[in-house]
C-alpha cells in the first residue's frame, strides 16, 4: 500500500460514479469494455450478480458483528499471529505514516486459506492454520466464514478472467496453477469505531493507501465512509465517496496488478473516514501463489514501453508490505501482563515515536 503526503487544505469531497460489471451478462465484450474503462480511469468498480445470495451476505455481516460485540479480553484471546490470522485490535494497522497521528480506528479479523501445521506448505509466509474463537462462543461462526471464503474466491476468479481479456491475455491466464492454483486469499472482517475522523488532525478510520496485491473484493453496510482519490499527485487531492450498493461488491485493483501490467492498470489511493457511526465491512484480498514470479505481462511491454519494475516473488513482496503497516507483535507481548485495553493504548506511544 502506498502512502501519500498531503499539502494544504483538502478539496471538497464529492460522490463518485463507478462502472458496474454484471457477472451474469452474456455479452462478455460489454463487460470487458466496462472493466477496462474502470481500470484505466480509477481502478474501482462494482460487481453485481456475482452468485453469492443476499441472504448469505446478510448472515456473514450478522456473524461478523457478533464477533466484534464480544468483550475485548475474548477478542484478544485470538490475537493476530505472525501468519496474519486472527484479531487485529484498534490502532493495530497504520496505513498512512506521514499523515496519521495514530493507527487506524478500526478492528479486524484475518481468515486465510487453512493449511494444517503438518503440511510442508505451512512454512510459507501467510500459510498456516486459521485462528478461531473457542468452541461454543460463536456457534456456526467458523462454518459461515469458511463458506464465504470459498464463494468469494470464485467471484475473484470470474473477475480475473475479465481482467485477462481487458489486458489482451488468454481468458484463463490467471487461472494457471502457478498463479491462482494455490492463491494467498485473505478474508478480513472489519469494524470501524464510532469515532469522527478529522484529516486536519490526522485521525482516520483507515489512512490513505493503495492495496498491496492483485484484486480486492469489498462488501459494506450502508454507512458511507470509503473514499477514493483518482489522482494521487493532485494538490490538493480530490476525494470522492463511494456509495454502498446492497448486494454488490466494490472491487479495486492492487499495487501488484499495477506492477504486473506495467502501470497500464493502476491501483488507486483510498481511505475511510468515520462519521460517528459504527461501520462494518468485509474485505477479501486475493494474491497469486507464494512462488508466483510477478513480472511484466507479455502484452504490457514493448520497445517503447519496457518493463518499469524488476521481477519479484509474490510472498516476498507481500511480506514486506505487511511488515511496513502492522504493529510489531512484540508490542503486545511486552504488555501481556497488562489489561487488553492497556495493551492497545500502548500502541499510541509506539506509533507516535516512529
Amino acid at each position: 500500500m502506498e502512502n501519500q503526503n498531503q499539502t494544504g487544505p483538502e478539496a471538497p469531497i464529492k460522490v463518485s460514479t463507478l462502472n458496474c460489471i454484471n457477472l451474469s451478462n452474456p455479452d462478455i465484450h460489454q463487460s470487458v469494455s466496462l472493466l477496462e474503462q474502470a481500470c484505466l480511469d480509477c481502478g474501482f468498480f462494482y460487481v453485481v450478480n456475482h452468485g453469492i445470495s443476499q441472504e448469505f451476505m446478510d448472515e456473514v455481516f450478522v456473524q461478523s458483528k457478533k464477533f466484534f460485540h464480544l468483550q475485548l479480553n475474548q477478542k484478544m484471546e485470538v490475537l493476530r499471529n505472525e501468519k496474519h490470522r486472527g484479531y487485529t485490535p484498534l490502532l493495530d494497522e497504520h496505513l498512512d505514516l506521514e499523515n496519521q497521528v495514530h493507527g487506524d480506528y478500526k478492528e479486524g479479523y484475518y481468515i486465510g486459506v487453512d493449511v494444517p501445521e503438518n503440511d510442508p506448505e505451512s512454512n510459507k509466509p501467510f500459510n498456516g492454520s486459521n485462528v478461531w474463537p473457542a468452541d461454543g462462543v460463536l456457534p456456526g461462526w467458523r462454518e459461515t466464514m469458511e463458506k464465504f471464503h470459498r464463494e468469494a474466491l470464485e467471484v475473484v476468479k470470474a473477475v480475473a478472467r475479465i481482467i485477462a481479456l481487458a489486458l489482451n491475455l488468454e481468458v484463463d491466464f490467471f487461472d494457471k496453477p502457478e498463479i491462482l492454483g494455490k492463491p494467498i486469499a485473505i478474508l478480513r472482517l472489519l469494524h470501524y469505531a464510532d469515532k469522527v475522523s478529522d484529516p486536519s488532525k490526522g485521525i482516520y478510520g483507515a489512512g490513505a493507501h493503495s492495496d498491496f496485491g492483485f484484486i480486492t473484493l469489498l462488501a459494506t453496510d450502508d454507512v458511507m465512509g470509503l473514499q477514493i482519490c483518482r489522482d494521487k499527485d493532485a494538490k490538493p487531492q480530490i476525494w470522492e465517496y463511494v456509495t454502498p450498493i446492497k448486494g454488490a461488491f466494490i472491487v479495486n485493483l492492487g499495487d501488484m496488478l499495477e506492477r504486473w501490467s506495467n502501470c497500464i492498470f493502476k491501483s488507486t489511493l483510498h481511505r475511510v473516514l468515520g462519521n460517528g457511526q459504527d461501520r462494518y465491512s468485509i474485505a477479501y484480498f486475493v494474491e497469486p501463489n507464494h512462488d508466483c514470479l510477478v513480472e511484466c505481462l507479455p502484452t504490457c511491454k514493448s520497445e517503447k514501453n519496457p518493463p518499469k519494475f524488476p521481477p519479484i516473488r509474490c510472498s516476498t513482496y507481500l511480506s514486506q508490505r505487511y511488515k511496513d503497516t502492522h504493529a510489531d507483535l512484540n508490542a503486545y507481548n511486552k504488555h501481556q501482563a497488562c489489561s487488553p485495553s492497556s495493551c492497545i493504548t500502548s500502541l499510541r506511544t509506539n506509533f507516535n515515536s516512529e
